[in-house]
């Protein structure tokens, strides 16, 4: 999969989207206007049945009020809107817990929940993205899933109690591949784009029944003489034929848009875990379940295009998924419909275990040359070998800080440690003396015993284990939250300057977390080249200057990247990375959110080719270059030598 073009397609899938709701508005707001229009003719005037008495004269009489009808109606549309669209901002955890759904505890030791997790931690680290909340629709029997939120910071994965019961690991495997590719392809927020749609529509026509039901119990108690009963019952029943109408539509449009990126995610599955038998045996498995993939508890009317199954016996045109003997041909060639097995629920998994990822485990610490190209064709694309390293990294985790990354508590110390030197100089000693005077003696030697313990598993565990505490942080109060960034900082300031390894670790947190308590933010405004040229510029220069010994090694790094920008780096020289701060680090990355995607893929590549210049790549070079492609919104997955093995030098 391509992420740069995938998110590209989902941005103008939401302009077509807007567009569409746009031009449905209006003509709705048109329509609405001529039913009053029409009503007011019934009446024949303010002379009361005056003769002669036509449209024109409908509109010249009554401009005023049918304006107010107009405007009145778009408002009434675009505010219902607007309204569920806000109250959705909470993110995707808001939308698991309204479609019932109850926490996965992120030290959770109930077998069918523990293997959940490991399988959703898992594709998180192999994707290069924070471990998102994990829920589970206990009242559901049947086979499906979901991943809800505006961004990855606030993504919420849902499974129904049915699939964790029939699902084998490859399978479920399989269905949380499908949901995290839209989690990587920017599915999510066109989702959430589509409810808040929806949702107006929908309640001008349930409106319309309401006035219906009103003016026909006001019609049987009002005199003869009352002539405003029968106006009701005509613009209730118009608006109510106009809702349903743009609810018609507007299931197609879902419907449509839906079926698109379902095929897209199923295909993005199988490169995950590059073998089809998980994902389609999962499909087979609903077809062989008497539960399906049906929603019981839950009105699936506002989240069928979100679900791994169409969760609702909708079929033509208004179904929002593929039929699945078609899914399943896509993916195996060879089924027959005669061949759906039975399925019944289990109650126990087997235990769920990472051995047989025990032999990639063993391969960490191996060096290769990679490639630019290379980097930037995994940035939202991993594959099965990423999802088998992710899988040895996780259970090679230190048992300490395993417990601390999943603990509500600990994982704020955890997050601590992260910033703290790896060396035990006197840098090391004036953080710990900052911690001390902050958190407290206790507070400080259990961070400073987590430092130590990172410091001996090596550097390439602290992106996954913010990753892994990512879940347990965001249940801390955003006050708490604001602390520890506000710690972070001043950590990473200790020795008087901030490298980029520091500082994206600092901006990578941040950056989550932000998305977390504020998932409903807006993207960045349209920003002036000249001020995007400078920003490359800055962050080339400081990733140069970050990767290399000496003055002479750094230019050759900074050209390498600049020839990659070309017209945009050109007669351009490195800037010191140790005359950066924090605020002018965040103001060039603050404005680069202001690049399209494509542009994105070339500062991508430009700094790829930056770090990879001599054609070797340090651990703390390809962590750095993972961190920065995070704070862009490009997740890097773990940067690996083939299918089979690892690669992390040494």
């Amino acid at each position: 999969m391509d992420f740069f073009r995938a998110q590209e397609r989902a941005r103008q899938a939401t302009k077509w989207l807007v567009t569409g709701y746009v031009l449905a508005t209006l003509l709705i707001v048109a329509g609405v206007t001529l039913i009053v229009a029409f009503a007011l003719a019934g009446l024949g005037g303010p002379a009361g049945g005056a003769a002669g008495f036509t449209g024109a004269d409908v509109f010249d009489r009554h401009a005023g009020l049918l304006a107010v009808t107009a405007a009145a109606t778009a408002l009434f549309i675009v505010g219902a809107s607007l309204f569920r669209t806000a109250s959705l901002a909470a993110g995707g955890s808001r939308v698991a817990t309204s479609a019932g759904g109850t926490p996965v505890a992120a030290d959770v030791t109930e077998p069918l929940r523990r293997r959940l997790r490991n399988v959703v931690e898992e594709i998180a680290i192999a994707s290069g993205v924070p471990v998102p909340a994990i829920y589970v629709l206990e009242a559901e029997r049947g086979i499906n899933a979901f991943a809800a939120g505006y961004t990855p910071g606030d993504a919420a994965i849902a499974v129904t109690r049915g699939a964790l019961e029939t699902l084998d690991r490859d399978e479920l495997q399989g269905v949380i591949a499908h949901e995290f590719s839209h989690v990587l392809n920017g599915d999510m927020r066109l989702n959430i784009r589509l409810m808040g749609v929806l949702f107006g529509i929908m309640v001008l026509g349930l409106i319309g029944r309401m006035i219906v039901r009103g003016g026909y119990h006001a019609s049987i108690v009002s005199s003869r003489r009352d002539r405003n009963a029968p106006v009701i019952l005509i613009v209730g029943a118009g608006i109510a034929v106009l809702g349903a109408i743009g609810v018609f539509f507007a299931r197609l449009i879902k419907a449509s848009v839906s079926r698109q990126r379902e095929r897209l995610a199923d295909a993005s599955a199988v490169q995950f875990t590059r073998q089809t038998r998980g994902i389609a045996g999962a499909l087979k498995k609903i077809a062989g379940y008497e539960a399906g993939s049906w929603l019981e508890a839950t009105d699936p009317e506002e989240i069928s295009h979100m679900l791994f199954g169409s969760g609702a016996k909708l079929g033509g045109w208004f179904a929002t998924h593929p039929p699945l003997v078609e899914r399943i041909r896509a993916l195996d060639p060879s089924f027959d419909p005669a061949d759906f097995p039975r399925v019944t629920p289990r109650q126990a998994p087997a235990a769920d275990t990472t051995a047989e990822h025990a032999a990639a485990s063993a391969l960490i610490g191996q060096a290769q040359a990679v490639s630019a190209d290379a980097i930037v064709a995994s940035v939202g694309s991993p594959e099965d070998r990423h999802i088998g390293y992710a899988g040895a990294l996780r259970a090679a985790v230190p048992e300490s800080l395993d417990a601390a990354a999943h603990s509500p508590d600990l994982a704020f110390l955890l997050a601590v440690a992260c910033a703290l030197d790896p060396r035990d100089g006197s840098v090391r000693r004036r953080q710990l003396a900052l911690l001390d005077e902050r958190l407290g003696t206790g507070r400080r030697r259990m961070a400073d015993a987590y430092a130590t313990a990172l410091a001996e598993a090596g550097p390439h565990y602290r992106l996954p284990l913010l990753e892994m505490a990512f879940p347990a942080l965001k249940e801390r109060p955003r006050e708490q939250l604001g602390f520890l960034l506000e710690i972070v900082r001043r950590l990473i300031e200790q020795d008087g300057h901030v490298d980029v390894r520091e500082y994206c670790y600092y901006r990578v947190l941040a950056s989550h977390l932000d998305q977390a308590t504020d998932p409903g933010r807006r993207a960045a405004r349209h920003v002036p080249e000249s001020k995007l040229r400078h920003a490359r510029l800055v962050l080339l220069g400081l990733v140069a200057d970050a990767g290399q010994p000496g003055p002479d090694e750094r230019e050759r790094a900074f050209a390498s990247g600049a020839a990659v920008l070309g017209a945009w780096a050109e007669g351009e020289t490195v800037v010191a990375g140790q005359a950066a701060t924090v605020t002018a680090l965040d103001a060039s990355l603050d404005t680069l959110q202001g690049l399209d995607f494509e542009a994105r893929r070339q500062l991508v590549k430009a700094l790829a080719a930056t770090v990879v210049h001599d054609g070797r790549l340090a651990v703390a070079e390809a962590e750095m270059l993972r961190a920065v492609c995070a704070t862009l919104d490009c997740p890097l997955p773990p940067i690996l030598k083939d299918d089979s093995t690892a690669w992390f030098p040494g």
